[in-house]
């Protein structure tokens, strides 16, 4: 073929006969889509409109995809965990609420300072001791 010149395809029209036949022989299991798209020179995507438009029992399906969990169980997990997250905090207020009350009351009966002050000199710590 020459560099400028094209080729033209001729539009192809089956009669209905021919149509329902290829339906025909792909319902009887004898050849594939691709070899009766292969076998009478059309697409594969001609064949399939030709067997959904005359075979009811193989109409075009819409399949449902469903994730695992869906958004609903997602928002249920999360309501879930925030009142696990809410009651472990509830009990821990309770804990540091009896501390304090704990400290005020050693402070008040004991007149012992439990609490941390600023002003006192820290420790030495593990530094060295001068023993050997």
């Amino acid at each position: 073929m020459k560099k400028n010149q094209r080729k033209l395809y001729r539009r192809r029209q089956f009669s209905e006969q021919i149509k329902r036949k290829v339906v025909g022989e792909f319902r009887a299991g004898r050849y594939t889509v691709q070899e009766l798209a292969d076998l009478y020179s059309c697409s594969f995507q001609t064949i399939y409109k030709w067997i959904y438009k005359y075979s009811p029992a193989d109409t075009p399906s819409v399949t449902v995809v469903e994730m695992s969990k869906s958004t609903d169980q997602k928002v249920k997990d999360l309501q879930d965990q925030i009142a696990r997250l809410e009651r472990a905090l509830g009990q821990k207020q309770i804990q540091v609420d009896f501390y304090e009350k704990m400290i005020e009351l050693a402070k008040e009966k004991y007149d012992i300072d439990i609490k941390k002050n600023s002003s006192t000199r820290p420790s030495g710590g593990s530094g060295k001791t001068g023993k050997r």
